[in-house]
């Protein structure tokens, strides 16, 4: 399963460092959790959810990485609420039943994050991230034939 992350260069490795230290969505702080999304897609709209609004507050640094791995993740029990799912997710963490664990997107359902337990022993086969740039400027130009298409009836 291919799986996707957008991210600042300085955070492309694999070791949960930040929501360790601040916790995540779905983790709370004090357990390395890794977040990738199912669809590149996915990835880019996640991080657009936290892009500041105004350009010149941007980072410069995004890379949109993605890396293979040979598991198939639990899936999060996501009926009961965000404390439930938390909770859950914490307990999948502390106790490292899989390696992978999956969740309905709240920005795309159609998609899922996937949490990865860096603490897990399978985690050291994980490759490292293959990545190119990515310019937020780029992807959300706006097109030239937009004004032709906003006069059609």
């Amino acid at each position: 399963m291919r799986l996707w992350r957008l991210t600042r260069a300085p955070f492309v490795a694999l070791d949960g460092a930040g929501p360790q230290r601040h916790g995540a969505r779905y983790s709370s702080p004090g357990r390395p959790v890794v977040n990738f999304a199912s669809e590149a897609g996915l990835a880019v709209l996640v991080a657009l959810r936290y892009l500041p609004e105004d350009r010149a507050e941007r980072a410069t640094d995004y890379l949109l990485g993605w890396t293979d791995v040979d598991a198939q993740p639990l899936r999060v029990p996501d009926d009961e609420g965000e404390v439930a799912v938390r909770a859950w997710v914490d307990d999948w963490l502390d106790t490292g039943r899989s390696l992978l664990a999956a969740i309905p997107s709240r920005v795309l359902p159609e998609g899922d994050i996937v949490m990865m337990n860096p603490r897990h022993p399978d985690a050291v086969a994980i490759a490292p991230l293959k990545t190119r740039a990515f310019d937020f400027d780029a992807c959300l130009h706006r097109p030239p034939m937009l004004d032709t298409y906003r006069s059609l009836p």
